[in-house]
């Protein structure tokens, strides 16, 4: 089955675009309408109960399609921001684990973003307070874009929807292939579909160090550095993650300078 698509942008040529695209290239979408306002956006959404909302998204404030989402009343449907604003925007909309489109549109990340959306879209349909979960996610990107704030509050995709962490509840992550698994404190850990690169981009580098090719630690509960059979980051609960020989000497000069 198709997932219904509504197409949100005040330019009429980047709406006909994008829907061109997706109905070329994404057969898995059917786009069933396409809004330049927020209000003529709101009455389709209420009306046609799409399973996605394209939604361009200007910055600094974006305050509009922030303020079309708040208003929906049922909020089963995802969305993806399209947008041309990249650096601190990206690392927000990351942290929320939301889609995003980069204008202009690469055919790839297109069909990449609809792969996802079909995969995430099943999950939620099978438990959808997975939504709920989802639009608290949209109402901190909503508060840091607006404020131009960098969020402590991470959204993790996992297998059976999506959850809402505190950085500082993180112990270390580690790659595992193109996915990365996530450890907390409370000795539970979740495997999120993106990079450890991503990772490194989107958390405080103040706060979170990467001293492995495969391994981002958090340097507030790092107890020592030992360097017996190997080069070793200890943590709280005598965690040992290997430090690569490459970024021992960067490493223990970052330590000295704390």
């Amino acid at each position: 089955m198709k997932l219904r698509a509504l197409v949100v942008d005040d330019e009429e040529i980047a709406r006909k675009n994008l829907t061109m695209m997706l109905e070329e290239y994404c057969p898995q979408i059917e786009v069933i309408g396409q809004a330049s306002r927020k209000e003529q956006a709101k009455a389709i959404i209420e009306s046609s109960n799409p399973d996605v909302v394209f939604l361009d998204i200007r910055m600094p404030s974006g305050a509009e399609g922030f303020e079309l989402l708040e208003e929906i009343e049922d909020k089963n449907f995802l969305v993806v921001f399209v947008t041309a604003f990249k650096d601190y925007a990206i690392r927000a909309f990351n942290a929320s684990a939301v889609y995003y489109i980069l204008k202009p549109i690469d055919i790839e990340e297109l069909k990449t973003a609809v792969s996802r959306l079909v995969e995430t879209q099943e999950s939620y349909k099978t438990d959808p307070e997975n939504y709920s979960t989802y639009f608290d996610s949209l109402k901190d990107l909503s508060h840091n874009l607006i404020n131009n704030k960098q969020s402590s509050r991470i959204a993790i995709s996992h297998t059976k929807g999506l959850k809402i962490v505190e950085d500082d509840t993180i112990t270390h992550l580690e790659a595992s292939g193109n996915c990365t698994t996530i450890y907390f404190k409370d000795g539970s850990r979740y495997l999120d579909t993106r990079t450890l690169k991503t990772y490194e981009a989107l958390l405080n580098p103040e706060k979170f160090c990467r001293v492995h090719k495969s391994h981002i630690i958090n340097l507030d509960i790092l107890k020592e550095y030992v360097n017996e059979d190997g080069h070793f980051a200890v943590l709280e609960g005598n965690i040992r993650v290997p430090v690569a020989r490459n970024r021992v000497t960067e490493f223990v000069k970052m330590l000295k300078e704390s």
